[in-house]
């Protein structure tokens, strides 16, 4: 079987090119993928815009509301980082739900990826730094509400903190949720994640990788997993704005093949989203995000 991709054109909402968030990384990482042979047709899914049931498990329901018919409060908006028309409500339905069936097709095949999703800033009350819902965290409680698994172990390693899906899951004691992040970056006050490590400006390659080679057999023995949702977020790279790490591209590569290697041989299904990423030059940010379908796709 070919690597189960999980994509929708309009994860692209659009935006200017010089906004702070790289909207165009989607579509050219849709470029990139069939670039490298793995967006074949038998290899797509497509999903339909979440319903409210599934985002107000995780979401306040009138935030939920509010994003529906694009009528989010200015002060959230500020928060987010653009304002929430219909294609940003839209992108963040499709976003969600992406992630949902990604988790779906890596139960049955054992591994999946949406190429979108790791909105892990969108708290229980409200979205935050560029995260309009928090897809991984709505697909773990529809997950556990269908009685799907009963153990899921999320991995974040984008280089922020993963504070919302912290908040959503803090009293869920079937979900636990584990954070690798810059020290000194957003968000400015964190929100305790059931296991946080953070690391100093310019950690590079050995070190991140000797510290997430540590800790990996330690989340493994916790628990029996069902699941692992692993945010493969690329802003720890040397060259995003966003950042403060020092990782190469060689260093990204061995971290989702660590990764991925690990919950593979542990038998574990595991769903990857891409998370953050932010360097100005968008092409080879796709190029960065692709790393983790490259590695996905050998344990497919």
């Amino acid at each position: 079987m070919p690597l189960q991709i999980v994509h929708h054109p309009d994860y692209d909402a659009g935006f200017a090119v010089n906004h702070r968030f790289p909207m165009s990384k989607y579509p050219l990482l849709m470029e990139a993928l069939r670039a490298r042979g793995l967006a074949m047709p038998e290899a797509l899914s497509m999903p339909e815009p979440a319903p409210a049931k599934w985002l107000k498990l995780a979401h306040a329901a009138d935030y939920v509301d509010q994003v529906l018919a694009c009528e989010v409060p200015e002060r959230i908006e500020r928060e987010i980082g653009f304002p929430v028309g219909r294609r940003v409500s839209l992108r963040a339905q499709l976003a969600t739900a992406g992630t949902v069936l990604a988790a779906r097709l890596a139960l049955k095949h054992g591994i999946a990826c949406n190429a979108a999703g790791g909105s892990h800033h969108a708290r229980r009350a409200q979205g935050a730094g560029f995260c309009t819902f928090n897809d991984v965290a709505v697909a773990s409680l529809a997950l556990l509400a269908e009685r799907a698994v009963e153990n899921i172990l999320i991995v974040d390693l984008d280089v922020h903190q993963g504070d919302g899906t912290a908040d959503i899951l803090k009293d869920e004691p079937r979900a636990f949720t584990f954070s690798m992040h810059g020290d000194r970056n957003y968000p400015a006050r964190k929100i305790a994640s059931d296991l946080d490590i953070a690391l100093p400006d310019g950690t590079g390659d050995a070190a991140y990788l000797d510290r997430l080679r540590a800790i990996l057999p330690e989340l493994s023995a916790r628990r029996r997993w069902d699941i692992v949702f692993y945010n493969a977020g690329v802003d720890v790279h040397a060259e995003d704005r966003l950042g403060r790490l020092a990782l190469s591209d060689n260093g990204l590569r061995a971290r989702d093949e660590m990764v991925i290697n690990h919950f593979h041989t542990a038998g574990i299904a595991l769903c990857g989203v891409i998370g953050g990423g932010y360097s100005t030059d968008v092409p080879a940010l796709a190029a960065r995000h692709a790393f983790l379908f490259e590695a996905a796709a050998r344990y497919a």
